[in-house]
């Protein structure tokens, strides 16, 4: 890229009290660098060049009161072009602008301003003018002025009112965003609720089951030693029942056989017999023996006497 040093030397030997002519130097951006150097420059003529931008350090430069930017390619100015408060003459005459920053409405201090020969939107060239004339430029940068300020409050009601649809969409989206946290709180606490009434039946269930099964060992001990007792008194006297009729059977079977023998070895002709002789010979024995008890003595007494 081409800049005025290489074309003319050095800055300062462009400087004349302070005016700075970089005009017809074939320049394709500005050397903002050099001319920050340069603050007693105030007046700055960037005329016939090829500048299709300015790049956003330029407003730095805000010691620049008489700004010569006519005839480029500028096809829009920086969005701060407003820093330069203290511009009073500006000279944009044909470049390739469209519309201006709204920070233009900050440069308060402007006084003069060439528009033509720029493809300005309808509304902003209707504002401006023709500036063919001292007066003509002077009503341009005021009426200029007032538009942009137009301008600029139009956008910050229009800021504003957007700032307002989404503090309104953001309070909309918090209220919804809060009622789906209570909703999903009351959830929750219908779900603890219902949980919590779970466990208590499971709870009541398990105790009574458990009360349950306490009562049935209870009954059963209560039932078995009955059952045991009444076995036990009812069960040993049918047995020693039992084993004292067969012993009363077996003896009275013994005695009536021994009667029998008896009969039949005294009565019959079979007493002659030697085991009837011996059965004989007992029996006498056996009487003589409890006739020396006198019990026994009465009994065989009465017996007899019968």
């Amino acid at each position: 890229m081409t800049k005025a040093g290489s074309k003319g030397g050095n800055l300062r030997d462009k400087l004349d009290g302070n005016e700075l002519d970089l005009s017809l130097s074939d320049l394709n951006e500005v050397p903002v660098k050099e001319l920050a150097t340069l603050p007693k420059a105030t007046v700055l003529d960037l005329s016939c060049n090829k500048l299709t931008t300015l790049p956003s350090d330029f407003c730095s430069l805000t010691h620049l009161v008489k700004l010569d930017l006519s005839k480029n390619k500028l096809q829009q100015l920086p969005a701060d072009f407003g820093r330069l408060v203290n511009l009073q003459h500006l000279d944009l005459l044909n470049n390739r602008l469209v519309t201006l920053p709204v920070s233009f409405a900050q440069l308060k201090s402007l006084k003069w301003l060439d528009l033509k020969d720029n493809p300005l939107d309808p509304a902003l060239a209707k504002v401006a003018g023709d500036c063919l004339d001292e007066k003509q430029c002077k009503q341009c940068a005021s009426k200029v002025l007032q538009h942009m300020k137009s301008v600029q409050a139009d956008q910050e009601r229009e800021r504003q009112r957007r700032l307002e649809v989404e503090r309104e969409a953001e309070k909309k989206r918090e209220a919804k965003q809060r009622a789906k946290e209570a909703q999903e709180r009351e959830v929750r606490k219908r779900e603890k609720a219902e949980e919590k009434e779970r466990r208590r039946k499971e709870y009541d269930a398990l105790k009574a089951s458990k009360r349950e099964q306490e009562k049935k060992p209870k009954k059963e001990t209560n039932q078995a030693p009955k059952s045991k007792s009444g076995s036990r008194s009812r069960k040993p006297p049918a047995r020693k029942h039992t084993r004292s009729w067969a012993v009363l059977k077996l003896l009275l079977l013994l005695l009536l056989c021994m009667a029998g023998g008896l009969v039949v070895c005294r009565v019959t002709e079979l007493q002659q017999q030697p085991l009837c002789t011996s059965v004989n010979t007992i029996y006498d024995n056996a009487v003589r023996g409890l006739r020396s008890h006198h019990i026994l003595q009465w009994v065989l007494q009465t017996d007899s006497q019968q």
